[in-house]
């Protein structure tokens, strides 16, 4: 018989401390949620099944869960009395004949699927609980680990609950069990809520178990795995330490970064090798980098689930560059500085080098788009679409008003206005005459009541 497991992620909280009208799990931690990074840690672990509980009402808690994991198990915990009592809410995936059941929670984003496969571990070789610990630089707040001479784990004792000696104990819970599938529910059932809080402790789940005759062991992590998010102050030393990890990961691969910590990544930024970052770059997600590319300062790069942005090998963007969902930029494209790219495609070696704007549009094989161009693309009520050839120049400070096309190897004088399709091959102008009116500007000057007022 297969061995399954289970994991079940608690996210009912209200996160009162966020300061919010946004649930806590569904706050950002480098372009995920924290309830995405539970639950991508959960099904990185290999666990089989998955059930969230969500509070009530929480209807986008239940839509995120089920994005990531489509066929988890969604529990409401209408009224809630603790942890213990929450996972309880999940009662009917837990009694569904697993062999192990991981109880985690929605606002740890930090846990790594290989400390969540060792609880599950732990279980399938015989322990009734497995809890995850961790030794505290500064324990004040945790559940303090009671072992004894053994290392077996006896009690996890809440801070307002402990003696003076037990919270002088630096080896802390971080909360997460694994339990024994067959005696799950047993083991839950049997927790009780005489504490401070008059609330059902998930971590009574130890004491629960060894009434039951089971045995209970801790199983140790980095003391930042178990790092629990409940406000914003706590969710921006998560990010500190996801970045950290992310950059690191970025430089083993072959990127180069001259300034590290001023890079902002996201969990899903693609890199090949060799790519140059300089100071100051921020990662949306849904970025992938080619080979050879240089991304310079002060550059903005994001994009979506149906657009995401491409940076091909050898291309050049910024500094100071902002490209936008469905920005596709060549191989040894250029893309410079104050210029903005959405829902374009930029093909091999063109460049668009200085203050630009190219939205929905194609731009040519080895074109040249010039300062101060914009391909206006919106008029109010619809988007139209701007291609340029390939071979195509156009002059600074031109106004391409799509939907228009420029043929291959056209060229559109500075300052154009462009309103119909421009032949290939073709000079394309759109001014008015120049007049100069001589001495105009000195007689102007001389009227009495234009002197300037002697202070």
């Amino acid at each position: 018989m297969t061995k399954t497991t289970l994991g079940v992620v608690l996210a009912a909280g209200e996160g009162t401390r966020m300061k919010s009208a946004r649930p806590k799990v569904l706050h950002g931690l480098a372009g995920r949620s924290l309830l995405a990074h539970a639950l991508n840690s959960l099904k990185g672990a290999g666990l089989d099944h998955a059930a969230v509980v969500v509070g009530p009402g929480h209807d986008s808690v239940a839509a995120e869960a089920l994005n990531i994991i489509p066929d988890a198990g969604i529990f409401v915990q209408e009224v809630r009395r603790g942890t213990g009592h929450a996972a309880l809410q999940a009662r009917n995936a837990i009694g569904t004949g697993h062999a192990a059941v991981v109880v985690m929670f929605g606002d740890t984003p930090l846990l790594q699927p290989e400390s969540i496969r060792k609880l599950a571990d732990a279980v399938l070789a015989g322990a009734g609980v497995a809890a995850l610990g961790f030794e505290a630089k500064n324990p004040f707040g945790y559940g303090r680990f009671l072992t004894n001479d053994k290392g077996e784990l006896l009690a996890i004792r809440e801070q307002k609950d402990a003696t003076d000696e037990e919270r002088r104990i630096t080896l802390c819970s971080g909360g997460l069990l694994g339990l024994s599938g067959p005696h799950a529910l047993a083991i839950l059932d049997a927790i009780g809520c005489d504490n401070a809080q008059n609330e059902y402790y998930l971590t009574e789940a130890v004491e629960s178990a060894r009434k039951l005759g089971l045995k209970t062991v801790p199983v140790i992590v980095p003391e930042e795995e178990a790092f629990g998010v409940n406000d914003r102050a706590q969710l921006a030393s998560a990010e500190a330490v996801v970045q950290g990890r992310l950059r690191r990961t970025a430089l083993l691969g072959g990127v180069t970064m001259q300034d590290p910590s001023s890079v902002y990544l996201c969990m899903d930024t693609s890199f090949a090798r060799d790519v140059l970052i300089e100071p100051h770059v921020v990662f949306g997600n849904h970025v992938s980098v080619e080979e050879g590319v240089v991304i310079h300062a002060f550059s903005h790069l994001e994009g979506s689930a149906k657009e995401p942005v491409t940076v091909r090998a050898g291309a050049s963007i910024g500094p100071y560059a902002r490209l936008r969902p469905g920005a596709d930029i060549g191989a040894k494209a250029r893309v410079g500085n104050f210029v903005e790219i959405k829902n374009a495609t930029i093909e091999t070696g063109a460049k668009i080098n200085h203050l630009s704007y190219v939205g929905d549009a194609r731009v040519g094989v080895n074109a040249n788009v010039g300062a101060g161009t914009i391909t206006c693309n919106y008029d109010g009520f619809h988007k139209s679409r701007t291609d340029i050839g390939a071979g195509a120049f156009i002059g600074s400070n031109s106004a391409l008003v799509a939907p228009v096309k420029i043929g291959d190897g056209a060229i559109v004088g500075a300052g154009s206005v462009i309103t119909r399709d421009v032949p290939a091959d073709s000079l394309t102008l759109e001014r008015s005459k120049q007049v100069s009116m001589s001495d105009w500007a000195k007689a102007f000057r001389a009227k009495p009541e234009n002197q300037k007022i002697k202070p």
